[in-house]
């Protein structure tokens, strides 16, 4: 089955998250990956939830690539890097800024070999500017960035997003940009140099609250479940727990009255127009929850949905991949695995009618593919064995 990437070589020099997550989704289009990691391996090989000698975090974003384990600090380790980026279409990074150009890897004397090299750095808070020597992280991200202070119930202690929102971000808008640059580099034969980061990511993210500030609104603070621009729009309470809503404009505010058993309520003056509703938005939630706590959610969910109102319910992770309508489609996928044996791995988000984005492969064993990698660019079994000896680069199981 051709794919989007097919043909297209990547060379993966990321650990942790932000960089593996987007060089697992030009994977999942088909690319050919080649994962570099360290002698001691990718540190979300051993991070906490590993499951007997690997983690399940390090195979969720590691699919679809091909693993070899190089010493970057050895000249021998770097000669071997430097072949594999002059053949290769892009290259994705993720350490400090600074470190690859100190082992002569960096964009610069990359380009050399390599006009037409995508070569992407996604780091904490990216190359230039004052903290750009920082370590980054995303909780860091996240509280920088502003999103922690948004996050979260009015009162309460500072709150992160409950997924790696930034990481995941910059590696998303590095996918975008390498993807660009390699439209360019189609069409004139250059390549160049990208550049995000996780502060970026993060402030990037913030269409709402920037557009509320620039305003001259204020400084946004949390609002738990609720939203700075609509109302009702929030996690509502109902006799059994809670559900989403979502009547963000007239007409479906208009409907969502008429559904409550309130249709009175589109009539009065505080709650008239869109800005009067998310004034007053914490009376209006207390007139709705005192109408919703009266029946379950399984109730107002069939209600709400008959009437054409947005709502939804709140599930957790066990609910949501059991969920037909996920399943259908296709965001749980099963592939074997050398170590865990048959495991369920999230699918690809995007489908693509003609080149869909498929499963290929699992995560690699640690220097499973270092032994066919060097074979590729042309050296000696020999020369193999000597690099192995040294610990220049280590062979997979198997010696492969």
């Amino acid at each position: 089955m051709k794919q989007a990437l097919d043909g297209i070589r990547v060379l993966d020099a990321t650990q942790v998250m932000a960089g593996p997550f987007c060089t697992m989704l030009l994977g999942d289009l088909g690319a050919d990956v080649v994962k570099v990691e360290p002698p001691g391996g990718d540190s979300t090989r051993t991070m906490a939830g590993s499951q007997g000698t690997e983690s399940a975090g390090f195979w969720s974003i590691n699919r679809n690539k091909r693993g070899i384990v190089l010493d970057l600090k050895d000249p021998a380790g770097q000669r071997i890097f430097r072949s594999l980026a002059a053949r290769a279409d892009i290259l994705v990074e993720n350490y400090r800024p600074g470190a690859m150009d100190a082992l002569g890897l960096g964009y610069a004397e990359l380009r050399k070999l390599n006009a037409g090299l995508v070569y992407a750095s996604i780091s904490g808070f990216g190359a230039t500017g004052p903290y750009a020597q920082r370590g980054g992280f995303d909780l860091v991200a996240q509280g920088m960035s502003g999103i922690m202070s948004v996050t979260g119930e009015p009162g309460r202690p500072p709150a992160k997003c409950g997924v790696p929102l930034t990481d995941l971000a910059a590696g998303l808008l590095a996918l975008q940009a390498i993807l660009a640059a390699h439209i360019h580099r189609v069409r004139t034969g250059e390549g160049q140099h990208v550049d995000t980061s996780l502060l970026e990511a993060g402030i990037a993210l913030s269409i709402w609250e920037s557009a509320q500030y620039f305003a001259g609104r204020g400084v946004p603070e949390p609002m738990g479940s609720a939203h700075r621009m609509f109302a009702p729009y929030q996690a509502i309470r109902c006799e059994d727990g809670y559900i989403t809503l979502g009547a963000a404009n007239a007409r479906t505010w208009a409907r969502f009255a008429r559904a409550l058993g309130r249709p009175d309520l589109v009539d009065r003056p505080e709650y008239a127009e869109a800005g009067d509703r998310v004034r007053n938005r914490h009376r209006l939630a207390d007139e709705i929850e005192a109408v919703t706590v009266s029946r379950p959610r399984a109730h107002w969910l069939k209600v709400l949905d008959e009437a054409g109102v947005p709502c939804g319910p709140i599930l957790d992770y066990e609910q949501v991949f059991a969920d037909p309508h996920v399943r259908e489609r296709g965001m749980v996928q099963e592939m074997e695995h050398p170590q865990g044996g048959r495991i369920r791995v999230v699918g690809p988000a995007v489908k693509l009618s003609e080149t869909p984005a498929r499963l290929r492969r699992p995560s690699p064993g640690l220097g499973e593919h270092t032994r066919g990698v060097l074979r590729e660019i042309g050296y000696p079994e020999a020369e193999i064995e000597a690099l192995a000896a040294s610990g220049v680069v280590a062979l997979g199981p198997g010696g492969r």
